[in-house]
């Protein structure tokens, strides 16, 4: 089929590249053959006219016609090297959310392909990952699984937050932070994952001059200030290696000086706690070349011209980062004192630490569906973990820390004795580096050798360590591997091998506590029920005897049982089930709770909640919101005002949508009537030892954190729960709070209890 000749619009300019292909000229497009070609860039027409025709009348916070917006991110995408399947999904990826067009009506039009991309970036954009814990979570896995099932989804979703953020600026103060925070939280973590440095860069960039525009602006200064001095240095070192280069006929493509992006000199001087003046790295010498050999040889020009600083070499192409990017790295004196960057690479390497996953799509060799990840494919070893600890990772906040370690942390390169080259986690030890081997070789881990020495078992490990893991039949893990152990591949297994081999315990254990809680009077009646196997199900295990054991262990707690178990119990036929009913009611005792306290709200500035202003209200007890968190308003039918919730929170789900208000939390100031505090409810599982609670509260009170209760379960030779009722400010005091308890050693889980455990 012939590209078809379109009539260029007249309200918006376009690129040369889109107008070239709607005037029948489809070599702009690329492909592998000259059919694939036609057929790209006709897809890519019709997509554009689509695109156009429902936009139309539709306009951006800008004035701008909408398809301003579309047309921006699939020139991205082209510019990445994407398909036409993916260029026409970037015309695309919002016309099931902003129009009546179904995802069929797409796939009719399109084909499969483009309407599975489209389908994909339609569900990552509404996702919350500034919602409550369980909710992020949430959005988290499915965000993953997304990924697995075609990587071009985030792909696409990348170039549509970019293109979003280069136009911020139209948006209101509260949405720019919004959206400027999960950029630099999410999605340029993801961008680096993915190897696409271009992406990364300006993410990063764009998000610190809304989050921190202070800072932002006095970087400028300071980087326009030095910018000629930097240059003339460069100039002249950039002459130098050149003619060394000619001389041992080194061909280069290019070589260049590259300055630093603005976030990543910020970000360095925070982390090292140094002025911009000693931040030698603001711009660095880049050689590209043409083969392996040549980046070597030119490495040796380099530090036979200038001093190299012992200790700032580093060779990602040997060792290349999980994301693919490989290069040379050194430091030398330049010839004013001044230490210089040098990287080296070949064109290859340069294209992949431009593009990154892009650099390896198959899709344009064999048709469209190689964006699936492989199980033999290196590059996507991170999200593959990530996948397989969604099922072993139950509690929300855990799994949140595993995206959090595998998204931001850089790794750590070790070898076996064969010589094969192991990622780990920075800070990890002999024992991550067995459980990464295999989860028999960690369990049976009895000492470890370290560059053929013996090491303590809790010894971190550096860059080009051989390590070796000593096993005894006899060897099992210890709870104590938890207080140094970093990757969570390893954490899990030592805690699923203390589950399994403890089941006995922990189920008892689990038992006693339910018990307590119910009483004696038809419990073990209660556990061969249908309600109770419903509950167990609902909580995510086959049977009961799982449930008991996990609560024994930790793994879930007591309110969110009796809090399903409830559920479960409402769920019954009332006249099938009435006399379980009244039996069960009698076992289930209300949980304590915070009694709200209806007031009047004053108005104006002194009313702590936004929207309640003069009205009854009262903060809802089972969630218990602080300030920072988003929260709702329902009306009551109690005549006790409005009923203050958190956002997420289970007791709103069935709320008809006449009762909801919408409310925000006010600023505090000097004259703010408010409550300075809130109270919260924590949960901490951690290892039992004499002293551990007097550890905890000395940690709480050095932060002046006011804890009301506190109660602690333990049990011979096992964990220990204790539960904590604190009294705490906003919404950032509690992340700092988490942040403190979690530094120590002993602490193996750490979670906010509600009484709806949604």
């Amino acid at each position: 089929m012939d590209t078809p000749t379109l009539t260029l619009p007249t309200d918006i300019a376009l690129p040369d590249w889109l107008e070239q292909c709607l005037l029948s000229h489809p070599s702009t497009i690329t492909g592998d053959s000259a059919e694939q070609t036609r057929a790209d860039a006709t897809l890519v027409c019709r997509a554009f006219a689509f695109a156009y025709r429902l936009h139309e009348g539709q306009l951006r916070a800008s004035g701008e016609p909408y398809i301003a917006h579309p047309v921006a991110v699939a020139g991205l995408l082209r510019d990445l090297g994407g398909s036409g399947a993916m260029i026409a999904a970037g015309f695309l990826h919002d016309i099931v959310e902003d129009t009546d067009v179904t995802l069929e009506d797409l796939e009719r039009e399109f084909g499969a392909e483009v309407s599975r991309l489209v389908e994909g970036v339609t569900k990552l954009s509404k996702f919350n990952f500034s919602s409550k814990t369980e909710r992020q979570a949430e959005n988290f896995r499915r965000m993953f699984i997304a990924m697995a099932q075609d990587i071009r989804v985030i792909i696409v979703k990348l170039a549509d937050r970019l293109h979003n953020m280069r136009t911020l600026e139209h948006l209101s103060d509260e949405r720019r932070r919004r959206i400027a925070q999960e950029t630099r939280e999410i999605f340029a973590p993801l961008a680096n994952r993915l190897g696409i440095g271009r992406f990364k860069w300006e993410l990063e960039d764009l998000a610190f001059k809304y989050l921190e525009p202070d800072a932002y602006r006095d970087m400028q200064q300071l980087v326009m200030e030095k910018r000629a001095d930097r240059e003339a240095v460069l100039d002249r070192a950039i002459a130098q290696v050149r003619d060394e280069l000619e001389k041992i006929n080194v061909h280069c493509f290019e070589i260049s000086g590259r300055p630093k992006h603005l976030y990543g000199i910020y970000e360095k001087m925070q982390r090292q706690q140094k002025e911009f003046h000693e931040i030698f790295d603001v711009a660095a010498v880049r050689i590209i070349v043409e083969s392996n050999d040549e980046c070597y040889r030119s490495l040796a020009v380099v530090h036979h011209l200038f001093r190299p600083i012992p200790g700032r070499f580093k060779d990602y192409i040997g060792l290349p980062k999980p994301n693919r990017y490989q290069s040379l790295h050194t430091v030398v004196i330049g010839n004013t004192g001044r230490p210089v960057e040098v990287q080296i690479r070949t064109v290859e390497m340069h294209h992949i630490a431009e593009y990154g996953i892009a650099a390896h799509w198959k899709y344009k060799e064999s048709g469209g569906s190689s964006g699936k990840m492989t199980t033999d494919d290196e590059k996507f070893t991170w999200l593959r973990q990530l996948l397989d600890w969604q099922s072993e990772l139950k509690d929300a906040q855990e799994y949140l820390e595993s995206v959090r370690t595998n998204l931001f942390d850089d790794d750590v390169y070790v070898f076996t004795p064969n010589g094969d080259v192991i990622p780990l986690t920075q800070g990890a030890t002999p024992v991550d580096f067995a459980y990464h081997i295999h989860t028999e070789v960690g369990n049976h881990c009895a000492g470890g050798k370290v560059n053929g020495r013996m090491v303590p078992l809790d010894t971190p490990l550096r860059n080009g360590d051989i390590v070796e893991i000593i096993q005894q039949k006899n060897s099992h893990p210890s709870l104590d591997w938890l207080n140094f152990t970093v990757t969570t591949g390893a954490r899990n297994r030592i805690r699923q091998w203390y589950k399994r081999s403890n089941r006995e315990q922990n189920l008892q254990r689990g038992r006693e506590m339910l018990e307590r809680e119910l009483g004696k009077k038809g419990f073990e009646a209660l556990l061969k029920s249908e309600t109770m196997h419903t509950t167990a199900q609902r909580c995510n295990y086959h049977t009961a005897e799982d449930l008991l054991a996990a609560v024994g262990y930790g793994e879930v707690t007591l309110n969110l049982v009796l809090n399903r178990l409830r559920d479960a119990t409402k769920a019954q036929q009332p006249v099938a089930q009435a006399a379980a009913k009244d039996e069960l009611s009698t076992l289930l005792p209300s949980i304590p709770a915070v009694a709200p306290t209806p007031r009047t709200t004053p108005k104006g500035r002194d009313c702590p909640i936004h929207g309640v202003e003069g009205l009854l209200y009262h903060l809802a007890g089972c969630c218990n919101p602080i300030p920072g968190e988003p929260i709702i308003g329902i009306v009551t039918q109690a005549s006790r005002g409005i009923s203050i919730h958190r956002q997420g929170c289970a007791n709103t789900d069935n709320i008809p949508g006449d009762r909801l208000i919408p409310v925000s939390w006010n600023a505090t100031d000097s004259h703010s009537t408010r409550p300075l505090t809130y109270p919260v409810q924590i949960q901490i599982a951690v290892i039992d030892r004499v002293g551990v609670l007097k550890d905890i509260l000395s940690r709480l009170s050095d932060h002046n954190i006011n804890v009301r209760s506190a109660q602690v379960k333990t049990f011979p030779a096992q964990t220990a729960v204790i539960d904590l009722g604190i009294d705490i400010r906003d919404h950032e005091q509690l992340d700092q709070t988490f942040a403190q308890i979690r530094k120590m050693s002993d602490i193996i889980q750490l979670h906010r209890v509600s009484q709806v455990d949604s």
